[in-house]
């Protein structure tokens, strides 16, 4: 079972949250999100557990458990529907008010007065 964490304190490490999960059953893996820029903690993470019993007592025991002074959240994981996924890599411009993509500039090789090549 993929099992949520969050509202982590920032320096807690992923050997910590490990630790924390085994008191109740085999940890498969822990995952601490960073942001890919600075590699800081975004304070939450992901712990898979593969017996769901033990996943399942681990969730009901740490959910609102105090960790390194904070009280976290802890729950089961479910994957975000397809339609609410955020994309960043679209073309769509939004609020654009200039109406249109702009243009101009480039390597556009052809046109202007020299002929192209």
């Amino acid at each position: 079972m993929n099992i949520f964490v969050g509202s982590l304190p920032f320096s807690i490490e992923e050997a910590d949250l490990r630790e924390s999960f085994e008191a109740y059953g085999t940890v498969d893996s822990v995952k601490i999100i960073t942001d890919k820029f600075t590699g800081r903690s975004k304070g939450f993470g992901f712990v898979e557990m593969t017996n769901d019993e033990e996943a399942l007592k681990a969730i009901a025991e740490l959910n609102g458990a105090t960790v390194q002074g904070r009280a976290i959240v802890v729950n089961k994981s479910e994957p975000k529907p397809e339609g609410e996924r955020r994309s960043f890599n679209n073309n769509s411009r939004g609020g654009d008010s200039r109406g249109g993509y702009g243009g101009g500039g480039g390597n556009s090789r052809g046109g202007g007065s020299r002929g192209g090549y």
